[in-house]
């Protein structure tokens, strides 16, 4: 007979749905950072925990759904959070399907929590079958949930960021408190829980060694972020722009554990912008070197918050690339979204980088609010004359929580009628229109711009000159075939 659980926290995903065929090698298996930090909280205080990785075991809604029932748990929550704006709201199809196959099992009660529920909590609970939506960051409400829930007559008007059902009424209590320090809040995250073994990491990120992508792990080192761009939803379950740091110790601590434990080498930072706070990011630098590790990091940075003065020092520590948010060239469509950067020269900004031996990962935004074919090109210009290791190519999408969506509602701007199709790499994907260009004309954009860029033989030469003809001729492969879209006909 198994042990009875209190809660089993599920991570959902559909790599097929959400990648097609990129996510059968291609795509990273990421581990579910926030869904173990969850599970260690509630650990700590008292609870028996599970953790289902449904995206990395890859099973289907029924069979996820079977196995937690087994577990005759208190509460089943689904988890839907992702580590960058897109990939809460694109795996929230999957996730409401894990949520009916649970009440159908008879898993507990049935809660969802995550960015994308946080975003629209009261459309969340009406439209899933759910017992509870968690509005929030989550800690404190699945312990006090939990606590309710092993009472004859729970009271759930004490759980913070609850929304739930009362007869026909649909009620909601304010959100908890944000976590003031993390470090004694929140323990170390609970590892032993996730199946380490199914994780690797993005092709690109092991371009040294693209044979050996696993062990891989990904942590943040803060929460939130400060800026507020409109096309960005990733403060949605905080409530407002903000960052809050973990101790450059404990994340060492974490990072060594790691490294100990489970052989991990690949290592995502998963922070929203990790180099900002110089005293943060030294730190934890100084750290790694101190400790003697041997990693293959990638970060998150903006043009304007990199010192070329440390970048010999982050390159020591093993961070080999740096993930940029330029998102377009033209600095009036930029601006047009908030995304305000300092006049620097991002070129040169680039080529130091570069010189100090780490790669540059550029994340370009086509379809923005004031896109014409003109800047959308002068953007692809500026990738393909800046040369970066690797690019992602990005159309731009009004994820709920984000200003983007608050405005495409207000306009009656048309939006994807299914949650996947809010996925980058789906099928069905439908981007906005910009106000000069229809929705398939920036798709279409956007395909071609990324096969003019894997094909550019300057770009060729450059990582066979890097990184050898074997990761040359992956790219050729990884490029030769293009994503079928729905808007395009396909």
């Amino acid at each position: 007979m198994t042990e009875r659980i209190d809660v089993v926290l599920i991570n959902p995903g559909d790599r097929k749905q959400v990648y097609q065929g990129l996510g059968t090698e291609l795509a990273a298996i990421e581990p579910p950072f926030w869904v173990a930090v969850l599970a260690a909280y509630l650990r700590q205080e008292g609870f028996q925990v599970a953790i289902i990785d449904a995206n990395a075991e890859n099973i289907a809604p029924d069979e996820t759904a079977q196995r937690a029932a087994a577990l005759k748990p208190l509460l089943s929550c689904v988890v839907v959070y992702g580590s960058q704006p897109s990939a809460s709201t694109q795996n929230m199809t999957i996730a409401g399907a894990i949520c009916s196959a649970l009440t159908q099992q008879k898993a507990g009660r049935v809660a969802i929590s995550g960015l994308h529920p946080s975003a629209l909590p009261e459309r969340t609970l009406r439209e899933e079958a759910v017992d509870f939506v968690i509005d929030g960051e989550g800690a404190d409400s699945l312990k006090i949930l939990l606590e309710e829930l092993t009472l004859s007559l729970p009271d759930l008007s004490r759980v913070p960021g609850l929304w739930y059902h009362d007869a026909t009424t649909i009620r909601s209590n304010p959100r908890a408190n944000l976590i003031g320090d993390l470090d004694s809040y929140l323990p170390i995250a609970a590892w032993d829980l996730l199946p380490m073994h199914l994780y690797r990491a993005h092709n690109w990120h092991c371009f040294d060694d693209i044979e050996h992508r696993s062990p891989y792990a990904a942590i943040y080192t803060s929460l939130g972020c400060p800026f507020n761009c409109d096309f960005c939803c990733i403060n949605a379950p905080f409530g407002k722009p903000g960052i809050r740091y973990r101790s450059p110790e404990r994340v060492v601590d974490e990072i060594n554990l790691l490294v100990e434990k489970y052989g991990v080498r690949n290592l995502k930072i998963v922070d929203e912008l990790f180099v900002l706070k110089e005293e943060h990011y030294i730190k934890i630098v100084e750290g790694i070197i101190a400790n003697k590790l041997d990693l293959n990091i990638w970060a998150y940075a903006r043009v304007d918050t990199v010192k070329p003065e440390n970048l010999a020092r982050m390159k020591q520590a093993g961070i080999n690339w740096l993930a940029l948010g330029i998102e377009s060239a033209n600095p009036d469509v930029r601006d047009g979204s908030n995304k305000r950067m300092q006049s620097r020269d991002i070129k040169a900004l680039v080529s130091m980088i570069q010189e100090a031996g780490i790669r540059i990962i550029g994340n370009f935004i086509f379809g923005l609010p004031d896109d014409t074919l003109e800047t959308m090109e002068e953007t692809l210009q500026l990738a393909m004359d800046l040369n970066c290791e690797f690019i992602n190519f990005y159309c731009a999408m009004a994820y709920p929580g984000s200003k983007l969506y608050d405005i495409a509602m207000s306009e009656g701007w048309e939006l994807p009628t299914e949650w996947h199709n809010f996925s980058q790499h789906g099928y069905g994907m439908f981007p906005l229109p910009t106000r000069a260009l229809a929705a398939a004309d920036v798709v279409k954009f956007r395909d071609d711009a990324f096969h003019r860029y894997f094909a550019n033989p300057l770009y060729l030469d450059m990582v066979e000159k890097k990184f050898g003809v074997i990761v040359k001729d992956h790219l050729k492969e990884m490029s030769s075939s293009r994503l079928k879209r729905k808007l395009l006909g396909d």
